[in-house]
């Protein structure tokens, strides 16, 4: 069995979620990790969960960026550790510089809460090895903050080492490039704005992103 870890922010409200999908519907062992804690436990995932972290009258994720643990968190991924960042938790994965890029007000300036179609870009990576290259999928967005942009160059070096994940079909937030999630050069850490943990099971309209979980799960297994 694999072991998560989900970390709870002030505010977070989508960590009850990733844990029951975790443990309820992907059937692994899962704990909660408290953002002010200075040492990760032993698991061979960690999860940043989606929702409206403390500070994000500043800046989504400016200030849950600077909370004890992410600090541990940079090593761990140093270190090879696989991380996932959802929606809020991709916002803090690029404030702690983890992933590049910046995350946007839409260009919309609303809220949006819809199934989105996406395509799976890149399959070769832990977070979507059970995926097929270029599958389309559907997976649900909750964000007034998901438009993905970075510097042209930046852009560059993103493409050509293959770091695109996720785009959206029909790019409802005004991302470049329709980037719906992206990963770091070494392909360890992922941040995705869409939610996978609210969309494993067929009850919530789309059971596609139980794939990712499931996904980590393999690619665990194979490590070990």
């Amino acid at each position: 069995m694999i072991k998560f870890g989900v970390v709870i922010f002030p505010g977070s409200n989508c960590d009850l979620d990733a844990l029951y999908a975790i443990g309820k519907v992907a059937k692994q062992a899962v704990i909660p990790i408290w953002h002010k804690e200075t040492q990760i436990p032993d698991v061979d995932c960690i999860v940043l969960p989606g929702g409206f972290s403390y500070g994000d009258y500043l800046r989504p994720g400016a200030v849950a960026s600077r909370s004890p643990v992410i600090q541990s968190i940079k090593r761990y991924a140093v270190n090879g550790g696989k991380v996932i960042g959802i929606c809020n938790g991709f916002q803090v994965l690029v404030e702690a510089n983890l992933l590049p890029g910046v995350l946007l007000t839409n260009q919309s300036t609303r809220f949006i809460s819809k199934i989105v179609p996406l395509e799976v870009v890149n399959n070769q990576t832990p977070f979507t090895n059970l995926f097929q290259k270029n599958q389309l999928i559907r997976l649900p967005i909750a964000h007034k903050d998901g438009n993905y942009f970075t510097d042209p160059a930046s852009l560059r070096m993103i493409q050509q080492n293959n770091q695109v994940v996720f785009t959206y079909q029909d790019n409802p937030n005004g991302s470049i490039e329709n980037i719906a999630g992206l990963c770091n050069r070494e392909k360890n850490v992922l941040g995705l704005m869409p939610h996978p943990e609210r969309a494993c099971e067929s009850i919530t309209g789309t059971s596609d992103g139980l794939l990712v979980f499931q996904s980590i799960v393999a690619a665990c297994k194979e490590a070990k």
